[in-house]
Order: structure tokens, then C-alpha cells, then sequence
């Protein structure tokens, strides 16, 4: 499978919801974009699902020496939560991963002032919290994600994405109710190659599908 683009992947994708949706298994849904590659693809499931859409800013703590690779991830003003495995594996210990601990946090607080623009997050409360993003790959920054919606108190907690690598489909399987994506290929490698187009979006692109997906509303 290869997608053209986010958007047409996220149609893939929310057409595979919608049916839960007619199903009854997903109850009162508000869709939470992992910025800024997943928004593209979280505007078409909110928009079939006939849902909110909102961000859920996470940060994606790189390798020194390979910042695309993940050896774990920042939300909100958590600590950070680590890859325990990947690090021993590249001889890394937190310490050493202080300044880029750092960047990305500054960064974090950045895009949340940025795209929340004053407003506050959802109320998850009773709801269905889908989260969605274009790819996973080592599954950090999701995981951190669906950790921090525990908080929240939602009824479910879904992740959806288009495509995955099966290690981190299995790594994040407890972390939500559900886990939905739709290519697992064996051969991985990065989400980028199983898309046509991958170039990466801006964050005037985030803000125009944020409003967007307010006026629909």
C-alpha cells in the first residue's frame, strides 16, 4: 500500500472509523492531531466523523547523533518518557540527552501558544479521544501522547494512523483501547517512503486546518 499524500490517507483511514462509528464503538469522538504531519491526515477523520478537531502537542526527543530517529518524546510539563530499550542500545543516558531534552521542550511550548491561540484544551471527560498521526515508526511520541490523555479521563482512548511498523503497532497495543492502522509492513525503514508526497507542513498549515475545521462546525 501507498498513499498519495496525508490527505488521502486520512480518508483511507477515516473511512475504516466511520463504519466503527456507525457501530456504536465510538461514542461522542473528538479527533487529537499529533502536529504537524498528523493534522493533515486527522482533518479528513474529523470531518467524516462529523468531530472536533484539536492538537495534542508532543515533541520527539532524536538521537544526538540522528535527530529521525526516537529514543523518546515530550508533552505538556511531564517528564520526559524514554525508550529504556533504544537507549542502552545506543550507550545514551538522559544526561546526555539534556540539551536536546531542552530544545524540544522550548519548542513544545511554542507550538501549544501557538495553535491553542488562548484556547483551552478539549474537555475529554466521557468522550472518545482518537489519536491520530501520519506514520509510526518507533511509536515514542505516540505513547507519550496516549499516557498523557489518561489524565483526561476520556471513555476510549483510540490511535489511528495509516501505517506503522509492526514493533511499535505492538509496543503501543496497551497503551489505548483500540490501536487501528492500516499498513504494518515488515520491511519499514521511515513513514515518509510509504507516502508519494511527504513534504512537511508548516505551521500556517496547522492553524488553516484548525480553523477550518472550527467554521465546519
Amino acid at each position: 500500500m501507498q498513499f498519495r499524500d496525508r490527505a488521502q490517507a486520512g480518508r483511507e483511514l477515516a473511512g475504516v472509523l466511520r463504519t466503527r462509528q456507525d457501530e456504536g464503538e465510538l461514542p461522542d469522538p473528538v479527533v487529537l492531531a499529533l502536529p504537524r504531519g498528523g493534522v493533515a491526515v486527522a482533518e479528513e477523520v474529523a470531518r467524516a466523523l462529523n468531530a472536533p478537531l484539536d492538537v495534542l502537542v508532543v515533541r520527539k526527543i532524536g538521537a544526538p547523533f540522528q535527530q529521525e530517529l526516537g529514543v523518546g518524546a515530550l508533552v505538556g510539563g511531564a517528564e520526559p518518557l524514554f525508550d529504556e530499550d533504544i537507549l542502552r542500545a545506543l550507550g545514551l543516558t538522559e544526561r546526555d540527552l539534556a540539551p536536546v531534552v531542552e530544545r524540544e521542550r522550548a519548542e513544545l511550548h511554542r507550538r501549544e501558544l501557538l495553535y491553542r491561540d488562548g484556547r483551552p484544551a478539549p474537555d475529554l471527560r466521557g468522550r472518545t479521544a482518537i489519536v491520530v498521526d501520519d506514520g509510526l515508526a518507533t511509536g515514542a511520541t505516540a505513547r507519550a501522547a496516549l499516557r498523557s490523555l489518561r489524565r483526561a479521563a476520556p471513555r476510549r482512548t483510540v490511535l489511528a494512523v495509516p501505517v506503522g511498523s509492526p514493533e511499535a503497532v505492538a509496543l503501543l497495543g496497551p497503551e489505548a483501547d483500540d490501536v487501528l492502522c492500516l499498513y504494518q509492513p515488515a520491511a519499514f525503514m521511515a513513514v515518509g517512503l510509504w507516502y508519494d508526497d511527504f513534504d512537511q507542513l508548516t505551521d500556517a498549515d496547522v492553524l488553516r486546518a484548525l480553523r477550518a475545521a472550527a467554521d465546519d462546525r
